[in-house]
Order: C-alpha cells, then sequence, then structure tokens
C-alpha cells in the first residue's frame, strides 16, 4: 500500500496543536453564526455570551445546547447561516417523531463531507482498486451518500445500487466483483441468506473482503457472525443528519 492514512497532517496531529486548531476553528464559528442568523444570535446572547467570550476550548460550556425541538422549530432552512443560493444539497431525517430535522450543505460542507467519509473508509481499507457495492438507501437520507462521496474521494468504484431488490445484489455483486458492501448489518446477512439459496457460498464464491455497515445498532456477536459468513472484516459507521451523516466515526 502506498500509504497507511488518508491525511497523515491532520491524522497524525499532536494534541497540542489539535487543541489550538479546534479553539481557532471554535471562535471563528461563533463568530460567523452570532453575526449571520437571527437565531444563533438570540440563543447566545439568552446565555449571556457573546463571541469574545470564547478565549479558550474550555469556553464551549457557556453555549448553550441546541435541541431537537430547535432544529424542528425552524424547519427548513430557518438556521440556515448562508444565502439560499449557496446551498446546492439537502438532506434530512425520516420525521417520524416530528418534523423532520434538514441538513442542507453548501459546496464547502459537502467537500468537508467527501474527505470524513475517505478518511474512514481509508481507515476500514478501502483502497482506489476496489469496488465498493453501497447497498443503502438513496434518497434524503444521508447514508449512501455519504459512503458515495467518501469512496469516490479515495477513487473506487461505486455500484449505486441502493437498497432492496436482493437477487440482484447477489447478481451484481458476483458479476461486477464487488470487492466492499456498505449496507446495514442485518440487510448483509439478508444478502447472504439469498446467496445462498441461489447455491452460493458467500465466504468463497465472491471477492467481498470488507464491509461498511451502520445505520442501525447490532453487537458484537452480529459482527462476528457477518464476519464468518461473508469472510470479511466488518466494520462500524455511525453518523446523524444533525452532524454530517455518515463519516463522524469509523
Amino acid at each position: 500500500m502506498s500509504q497507511e492514512l488518508w491525511d497523515r497532517k491532520i491524522e497524525t496531529i499532536s494534541s497540542r496543536d489539535l487543541k489550538e486548531l479546534q479553539y481557532k476553528r471554535l471562535q471563528k464559528l461563533i463568530k460567523y453564526v452570532y453575526k449571520n442568523n437571527q437565531f444563533y444570535h438570540k440563543k447566545i446572547s439568552d446565555a449571556k455570551v457573546k463571541p469574545e467570550s470564547i478565549k479558550t476550548l474550555k469556553d464551549i460550556e457557556k453555549l448553550p445546547f441546541l435541541t431537537k425541538q430547535d432544529l424542528r422549530s425552524y424547519y427548513p432552512f430557518g438556521l440556515v447561516c448562508t444565502p439560499i443560493d449557496d446551498i446546492i444539497e439537502v438532506h434530512a431525517s425520516s420525521g417520524t417523531t416530528g418534523k423532520p430535522v434538514v441538513g442542507p450543505y453548501t459546496r464547502n460542507d459537502v467537500d468537508l463531507w467527501g474527505e470524513m467519509m475517505a478518511r474512514s473508509l481509508y481507515a476500514n481499507g478501502l483502497r482506489k482498486n476496489d469496488i465498493l457495492q453501497n447497498a443503502y438507501g438513496y434518497g434524503l437520507f444521508t447514508g449512501a451518500h455519504g459512503f458515495e462521496k467518501g469512496a469516490q474521494k479515495i477513487g473506487a468504484m461505486v455500484i449505486t445500487i441502493g437498497s432492496g431488490n436482493t437477487e440482484r445484489q447477489v447478481d451484481i455483486m458476483k458479476d461486477f466483483g464487488s470487492t466492499a458492501l456498505a449496507c446495514t448489518p442485518s440487510y448483509s446477512l439478508h444478502i447472504a441468506e439469498v446467496a445462498e439459496e441461489k447455491g452460493f457460498n458467500p465466504s468463497e464464491d465472491f471477492k467481498l473482503r470488507l464491509g461498511a455497515f451502520g445505520a442501525e445498532s447490532w453487537s458484537e456477536e452480529m459482527r462476528k457472525n457477518i464476519e464468518e459468513r461473508w469472510g470479511i472484516a466488518a466494520h462500524e459507521h455511525y453518523g446523524l443528519t444533525e452532524i454530517i451523516g455518515p463519516g463522524i466515526v469509523s
């Protein structure tokens, strides 16, 4: 392998330099939202905080919480801090328990998201010569889009198959030579079951070597089951609409 880390500069940064970077970004963020959004201005002011109050990283403790209700109250674009014309992509939660939580993305946001997903997937072992079968559902949900952006930034081929139509998933995996699978952990096991029904041995008859799973909770027992069933390394990804979606952890 040509390199072990996707972004050596950031991924090997010292603790002191990391805290300094976080502090500078926190200062910049608070100044920006305080100036450009009435809700944030009032929320911060009501907590008796001003941008100049942020003098150390620890001062983050002075900031008020942004609640789920806040996100719903200002649906869909009330919390946007840039001109609407700068928004190039929108995602949202399902809204099953109330108004959906909306995630608007500027071009810079999309680039950052792709970079974070590339870092996560590279840490999992995904490389340029891989073929990623992206079996997360496409739509307002962030999942499939995040994995696609990250894998493409690495240079891997992405099969944008989405979820469902499991017999076709098996056929595509076999015919295209997929080496990585992105989906929910339970769906990976369902694909394995259908593969077996079609007469395949999942651990021997495919080129799959890597799984990137998330969007639902799963146990170590389930991870072991997936790894043994498919003969792969299974990695966990989680995220939430409020914070970039998948890509905040690997």
